[in-house]
């Protein structure tokens, strides 16, 4: 094998970047770059909370309020836009936990009908777990999206039955055999066959011993700024990844020796996307890392994954370290058609944006974009959308301290912080909005998990966000002017119904915008499967989509202001303006 200069340059960095960690939490004390001068553009997308008016009031109930003893009291958990009822309407799924010094809390995971109206109703659902993160996929293929939740101790799959869920995990051989709880993290459903039903990857984030953990404060690893915290991920064994072959029936069979992945360790696994990265057809998965190199599991097409993330320019910064990864958003920032990856990192250091150049070959772009203005905050939940529809995507991520009982000796790292905008100006460049971008944006919550989509049907991106022991926030977009917008809705026939691993580039005017459907992005989390494009002044456009296994098909004439439903094979199926009952 031949290194390139640039991989002999990285691999030489890394260890030097492990062999000086004083340990914690990844955070290279990197100093913003000063701001420039605002840009002076309206920004017509204002955000606000409407939770409690539409419903979503009760609260998460997530390990200690102000006390942490363990990790896992603070690196979850995962919320979810999704049509679970088939009637055209994103309803609501959220993650809960427990609290260690009051197990009688443990409550079920709360699932939220879309009553069509601004507002939702609880819907049954009983199933509960410390839970983490939580992916959607048909994976029978029958018309309604079921649900994947990972756990510290058993993952569990809900099956949709009609709008009702049954937890099959047992049934389809996904039951984990070992006293030690493992910690799902992680997890994604994808196609990794192309044989038509979908395959499941579930990454844990580290091996987690409570009887062998140190209590906050006892070792270099338990603390933060001289403030005692509590311990990991440095100084914990790293987790591993698995991979689940669905076998039809309802049944998955555990393949991790088989495709390659038992053997990939030392990477503190949280988000994992399965996207297409190099165009060749073939569903890959990309996997952020905590305070270590992210991973590109890159598939082969012969029924095997390769690790890759270092070649590709996609697991590290462009100093060649290693940052802590928690969410990925994944869109064309400068619209050349091509997924590029948005992935948030931990105070003191910026968050990062890699360029794809088509080929699955990463750029970091961060300084050269602007986002090397902002240190302060731990970022989570991120997604690259049109928020404005303008034409061009922006950058949206929540944020949250993970030390609920340190701001009062640091109180330069406040637990609750805002949200936060880069709004997109065309120009290879990105501007900072908060305050700008409305109420919702600027309120201070210690937030984790975000999903991103149209749950009012009005045409534009909303958000639901997870907040660590409140109430979830709905912040609900209120769009002005008369930008245009298009919204993509595919179906697979040959390849997986959910359309999982699907790319789109649609032409609008002169420019050209790639996206694809995911089965978990952002922070654990789920969006809207429904792929949104704003077209700025453009009434019309064309789009190219890439199926799974290759299949490329390309329809014209697509209306603006309408949902339009592609099925594969067939076409356009549908066109309906949104709104209508």
């Amino acid at each position: 094998m031949v290194l390139s200069r640039r991989l002999i340059f990285t691999l030489a960095a890394l260890v030097c970047a492990w062999a000086a960690l004083p340990g914690q939490i990844s955070s290279r004390g990197v100093k913003a770059q000063p701001r420039g001068k605002p840009s002076g553009m309206p920004f017509l997308a204002k955000f606000s909370d409407v939770a409690a008016p539409a419903g979503l009031t009760e609260a998460v109930v997530y390990g200690g309020v102000q006390n942490i003893t363990y990790l896992t009291e603070t690196s979850g958990g995962g919320v979810a836009f999704f049509d679970f009822d088939n009637d055209g309407w994103q309803d609501v799924f959220v993650v809960n936990g427990e609290r260690l010094e009051e197990p009688s809390l443990r409550r079920s995971h709360m699932l939220y009908r879309n009553r069509r109206d601004g507002t939702f109703e609880r819907s049954e659902l009983q199933s509960s777990c410390w839970g983490m993160g939580v992916a959607t996929g048909d994976v029978d293929n029958d018309g309604w999206e079921d649900l994947f939740v990972t756990c510290l101790g058993q993952n569990r799959l809900l099956r949709n039955e009609q709008g009702r869920f049954t937890d099959i995990t047992e049934k389809a051989g996904l039951m984990q055999k070992r006293a030690r709880p493992y910690w799902g993290s992680g997890a994604t459903f994808l196609d990794g066959d192309n044989d038509g039903d979908l395959d499941l990857v579930v990454v844990n984030y580290l091996d987690f011993d409570a009887d062998r953990v140190p209590k906050p404060g006892k070792s270099a690893n338990c603390n933060w700024k001289g403030v005692p915290v509590v311990c990991g991920p440095r100084g914990l064994p790293p987790g591993r990844v698995w991979y689940y072959e669905n076998k039809g029936g309802l049944r998955f069979e555990e393949a991790s020796e088989r495709a390659g992945v038992a053997k990939i360790s030392g990477t503190y696994a949280m988000t994992a996307v399965a996207v297409d990265v190099d165009a060749d057809g073939w569903t890959d998965v990309y996997v952020a890392g905590d305070s270590s190199p992210s991973l590109l599991l890159r598939n082969t097409g012969k029924g095997t994954f390769v690790e890759e993330g270092i070649e590709r320019g996609i697991a590290l910064n462009d100093d060649g370290m290693e940052q802590a990864g928690m969410g990925i958003g994944i869109g064309d920032v400068n619209l050349d058609g091509h997924l590029d990856f948005f992935k948030t990192h931990f105070s003191d250091d910026t968050n990062i944006l890699y360029r794809n150049d088509g080929k699955g070959n990463f750029r970091d772009d961060t300084i050269a974009s602007g986002l090397g203005v902002e240190t302060r905050f731990v970022g989570w939940g991120a997604s690259i959308d049109d928020l404005d529809n303008d034409g061009l995507p922006d950058l949206f991520f929540v944020t949250g301290s993970v030390y609920p009982d340190s701001e009062g000796k640091l109180p330069a790292y406040p637990y609750k912080t805002p949200r936060s905008v880069f709004r997109n100006l065309g120009n290879g460049k990105m501007e900072q909005l908060i305050a700008e971008a409305g109420a919702g944006v600027a309120a201070a919550h210690s937030s984790r998990g975000a999903a991103f989509g149209d749950y009012d049907n009005d045409g534009d991106v909303d958000v639901l966000v997870w907040n660590r022991n409140e109430p979830v926030s709905l912040l609900r977009n209120d769009l002005s002017g008369d930008r245009k917008w298009i919204k993509l809705k595919l179906v697979g026939t040959k390849a997986n119904r959910s359309a999982i691993g699907a790319r789109v580039a649609l032409q609008y005017g002169s420019r050209k915008q790639g996206k694809a459907v995911t089965s978990q992005a952002s922070f654990y989390s789920v969006n809207d499967s429904r792929l949104h494009f704003g077209l700025g002044a453009e009434t019309t456009a064309s789009a190219t989509v890439y199926w799974p296994g290759g299949k490329q098909e390309t329809v014209s004439g697509l209306p603006a202001n309408h949902l339009v439903t592609i099925r594969e094979g067939e076409g356009v199926v549908k066109k309906e303006p949104l709104g209508a009952k």
